[in-house]
């Protein structure tokens, strides 16, 4: 057992250079340079090994001095923590509560902390979709609903669920529902089309 060995800081540094999770819990590293400190199996940049310092629980790190990373939330009572898992469901509810709002992917991506490029690669493992898409279904999801309980027209309903021309709502609800908005509200009680995305 890992947790019944002597860890020497090779051991613990050659853990925490691998980012290897079966470490998380065991120890927890912190660099005097930045004055965080994190869990082995942290995707940070890896730091200069004479800055780095090891501690058998996050509660001496802090004692320390040293603040929990944001990243790996060596913070928390548990075990080993998905930072990814976490990063997507942020994504997830900042879109659904701002999906009206003019949201670039940069805008969103920095909201949440990381770059674009990373913020689209794991959103789209993590769901099938780009921030981008997710955006158009919310967005879509909410015309449908205005469009069957309001009198409001197309025009008033793109601008009000974010879209910036008549155009791109007009493409994207007929990319997601094969309707234009006005065929939608016509053919309503034929279309049993309520998925909501989650």
């Amino acid at each position: 057992m890992k947790d019944q060995i002597n860890h020497t800081k090779e051991i613990m540094w050659q853990a925490t250079v691998s980012c290897d999770s079966s470490y998380d819990g065991i120890f927890f590293y912190a660099v005097r340079t930045t004055g965080i400190f994190c869990r082995p199996s942290c995707k940070s940049k890896v730091p200069n090994c004479e800055n780095v310092s090891f501690f058998p629980n996050a509660k001496d790190a802090k004692n320390a001095g040293y603040r929990p990373c944001k990243r790996c939330r060596p913070d928390l009572n548990i075990k080993t923590y998905d930072p990814l898992e976490n990063l997507v469901k942020d994504t997830k509810r900042l879109i659904k509560n701002r999906y009206a709002q003019n949201l670039s992917l940069h805008k969103i991506a920095s909201e949440v902390g990381v770059s674009r490029f990373h913020l689209n690669r794991i959103f789209k493992d993590k769901t099938g979709y780009t921030p981008r898409l997710y955006l158009e279904k919310i967005r879509v999801n909410e015309a449908k609903e205005i469009l069957l309980t309001t009198n409001l027209n197309s025009t008033e309903v793109g601008y009000r669920i974010g879209y910036q021309s008549v155009s791109s709502f007009y493409n994207a609800f007929k990319r997601n529902t094969g309707l234009s908005p006005s065929q939608f509200r016509a053919y309503r009680n034929l279309n049993n089309d309520n998925q909501e995305i989650d």
